[in-house]
């Protein structure tokens, strides 16, 4: 008479592929959340490098109001190659400047006044810069 050799049932087999199929879906939810937030962090990173064409000293003057890279840059610049012109035309940003911020000094210490400027550019990734005049 043969031995019967102890082996895995039906049952048990199917509730490890539950078990490990769920595991995996749970690894591969967690990787497309993090490349997700990756790809925002590098568009976001690309996005600041543009915005410095918009942080021009006049840039207040632009309340509430949306401008292209060149409409910014053609009273500065000398942009003749026509590729380069349309790429900045291309590129707007909404503007939105509240009031300026001014920090005094309690009354009897020596120090100096400080005027604050926000700057928030709106768009797909919006920014808020900020600009500091010590007097």
């Amino acid at each position: 008479m043969k031995q019967i050799r102890p082996a895995f049932t039906i049952i048990e087999v199917l509730v490890s592929v539950v078990i490990l199929s769920g595991a995996i879906l749970y690894t591969l939810q967690i990787h497309s959340q993090n490349h997700q937030q990756i790809v925002y962090l590098s568009e976001q990173n690309k996005h600041a490098l543009q915005d410095s064409l918009f942080l021009l000293p006049n840039v207040q003057k632009y309340h509430k109001e949306e401008r292209s890279a060149y409409d910014l840059l053609q009273d500065s610049f000398h942009i003749s190659d026509l590729k380069n012109r349309e790429l900045l035309k291309k590129t707007t940003r909404k503007f939105f400047i509240p009031e300026e911020t001014i920090l005094t000094p309690p009354e009897g210490t020596v120090s100096y006044k400080v005027l604050i400027d926000e700057i928030k550019l709106k768009g797909t990734h919006s920014s808020t810069y900020f600009h500091f005049i010590i007097q």
